[in-house]
């Protein structure tokens, strides 16, 4: 009797073991169709272009601002060379370097518009 028990039991035991991998198999299945009707139809690629154009933009905003500055201590320095006044071009011109690197990062940022500049030129046009 304990033989035929024992059959039973392996028998039930293999039966839900069958069931178990059947709804195993039916979950990954789902998985699979689900995934793949989330995913983007160009894949990861335009992830990385978007993170690519992320890094570019931001290199090219950084690198006005510092070309700004640049700009503006090579004009003072070359000011304060010229007249002789030591340490005020390079100082004042520094500042103006800074702001103008300010303005080109926030005008290609489009925080602020060139609407003055375009006006006047539109009005000078115009007569």
């Amino acid at each position: 009797m304990s033989d035929a028990r024992e059959n039973g039991e392996r028998g039930k035991q293999q039966t839900a073991e069958a069931a178990l991998s059947a709804r195993l198999q039916r979950l990954n299945e789902g998985l699979g169709h689900a995934r793949e009707r989330d995913r983007p139809a160009n894949g990861s690629g335009a992830d990385r272009a978007t993170t690519a154009s992320g890094y570019a933009r931001g290199f090219r905003l950084s690198s006005e601002l510092v070309a700004g500055v640049v700009v503006g201590a090579g004009l003072g320095w070359l000011i304060d060379r010229w007249l002789g006044i030591s340490p005020w071009g390079l100082i004042i011109f520094v500042l103006l370097g800074f702001a103008a690197g300010v303005l080109n990062v926030m005008r290609s940022a489009g925080l602020v518009a060139d609407t003055a500049l375009d006006d006047r030129n539109r009005r000078t046009r115009d007569k």
